[in-house]
């Protein structure tokens, strides 16, 4: 009897438990673009400011560099 409580309050918690978002940000793309709606995305699968310019047109939506971009590091021996 008490299992089958356990069970029937373990699977309430999991329908009732909030659903989680991914990650939206794709650290090889030097641009992204920060979309004002009220979950405030950030959107980053831009190669440059132009092209995610473009397509920030009509939208509440600004083109930024991307702040969690992989940095290359330097292969320059001396």
């Amino acid at each position: 009897m008490c299992s089958a409580c356990l069970v029937l309050v373990a699977t309430g918690m999991l329908l009732v438990s909030a659903p989680s978002r991914g990650q939206t940000y794709d650290p090889n793309y030097p641009v992204c673009m920060q979309i004002y709606d009220p979950a405030r995305q950030l959107d980053c699968r831009y190669t440059s400011l132009q092209q995610c310019r473009y397509l920030a047109v009509g939208r509440s939506a600004t083109c930024v560099e991307n702040p969690y971009l992989a940095q290359r590091k330097s292969t320059d021996r001396r």
